[in-house]
């Protein structure tokens, strides 16, 4: 019997979210095992949460993890399901403002991060001053969530909807937030400030950052020895090339469909472009793990010890003789 083209595409589009969903869910359980792992850490060595670089990667991995906990499960759900339950509108609303405040947190806080860093490596002296530490360090972070939250509230939560646009067999409800689809200004202000500029600034400072660092090493060679600078780069190339890969396709594919033509690589960003930026939020808290050179060491201290108890513990089979 000869399948039509409708069975042929949900049979191509079960497989397809068959595939997503194990990929999701191998991906998912050790990123939030890691981050556990992180958070037990600094509740264990209060004193390493106190450095400011590392109180910076602590918040970045709470939303993070938080995003982890709701959104990406949410996914999870729908690529198990095949179609989003429930299926109203209130759900597909709290779901995108989920999956777009987050974001946008997660890529103002590594945007503010990447800054920082400037500062605490060559200028840590400016953070010595209560009020500087307030404006350079503490409100700049407080901003990069209150902003998201605010912007999306207004634009997806009280955005004037008939909440007839929602796309049920989509992931994300098809991302069909009002605002998105009849606004262009709102929404090309959304993907040119909220996501694009963090980007770019991320790219820059961090290109900078390393510049500068490379700079020291040949000015002031017995302060920034090269094993530091060698590991720092490696640091910095990964969570550039990590926000690049997964943001830069989508941002590239939304600004033509809001500047040229709605239709765009419509069907290719639904299917593929949008799980990239799935891979950022699951592969982030290994980056963040390799910023945190003491917890690896602690991580492995903790399974060394376990593997000599497994072996000191172990049955032992006494054969009696007749």
């Amino acid at each position: 019997m000869n399948l039509n083209n409708s069975e042929i595409f949900n049979e191509n589009k079960y497989v397809l979210h068959r595939i997503k969903f194990f990929i999701l869910i191998l991906l998912e359980i050790p990123a939030v095992l890691i981050s556990l792992l992180i958070f037990i850490f600094f509740r264990t060595h209060r004193s390493r949460l106190k450095i400011r670089q590392n109180g910076s990667i602590c918040l970045l991995l709470i939303v993070n993890f938080i995003k982890l906990s709701t959104d990406i499960p949410m996914t999870i759900h729908f690529f198990y399901f095949h179609y989003v339950i429930p299926a109203i509108s209130t759900y597909c609303t709290w779901w995108t403002f989920l999956a777009y405040s987050l974001s946008s947190i997660c890529e103002f806080l590594t945007a503010i991060i990447s800054i920082q860093r400037h500062i605490l490596i060559f200028q840590p002296n400016l953070l010595q001053i209560r009020l500087r530490r307030y404006i350079l360090y503490y409100s700049p972070l407080l901003l990069c969530i209150i902003y998201p939250i605010i912007f999306y509230m207004f634009a997806i939560i009280f955005y004037p909807c008939d909440g007839t646009q929602w796309i049920f067999t989509e992931n994300g409800c098809g991302f069909a937030n009002c605002y998105f689809i009849y606004d262009k200004v709102l929404s090309t202000f959304d993907w040119l400030v909220n996501n694009g500029l963090p980007i770019v600034i991320i790219l820059v400072a961090n290109i900078a950052l390393v510049v500068r660092v490379i700079k020291e090493k040949y000015q002031r060679q017995q302060i920034i020895t090269w094993r530091k600078q060698r590991r720092l780069t490696l640091q910095l190339m990964g969570v550039s090339s990590l926000f690049l890969i997964a943001w830069l396709p989508s941002l590239i594919i939304a600004l033509v469909q809001q500047l040229i033509s709605p239709e765009f690589a419509l069907q290719i960003q639904l299917d593929y472009i949008t799980e990239l930026i799935y891979l950022l939020y699951l592969l982030l808290p290994w980056i963040c793990l390799g910023l945190l050179p003491e917890c690896v060491k602690w991580i492995s201290k903790k399974l060394s010890a376990r593997r000599i108890v497994i072996n000191i513990v172990r049955p032992i089979t006494i054969h009696n003789g007749i």
